[in-house]
């Protein structure tokens, strides 16, 4: 349970500091469709994987939450994990793809 308290308190600290990012941005008397400067955007740039593991994180919460299993790998092995915390092993994760920057990736649509 501490880790599922631990989580939210995170998701909420990230909602918390971009609340407060938007209000100092009022406070220092700038509109909407003002343009950004170059270090403001490299700054929000920067806080964007800490956002998005926090998204991910809350949707796990989220869907274990409502009942629902979810899919992760586990030591190198998909597993169905459900809300009441069982893990059941699908099947031997693939390994992961190796990325060379500027390299193309070729997606295949699964429905």
């Amino acid at each position: 349970m501490a880790l599922v308290c631990d989580k939210q308190i995170y998701v909420a600290r990230i909602l918390i500091s971009a609340d407060s990012a938007r209000s100092e941005n009022v406070e220092r008397g700038m509109k909407a469709d003002q343009v950004l400067s170059d270090d403001l955007v490299s700054r929000l740039e920067g806080k964007i994987p800490a956002m998005a593991e926090g998204a991910i994180n809350t949707a796990y919460i989220n869907a274990l939450a409502a009942g629902r299993s979810v899919m992760e790998v586990m030591d190198g092995k998909l597993v169905e994990t459900t809300a009441d915390g069982k893990h059941k092993v699908i099947r031997v994760a693939k390994p992961k793809h190796k990325v060379t920057l500027g390299g193309i990736i070729k997606v295949h649509r699964c429905s």
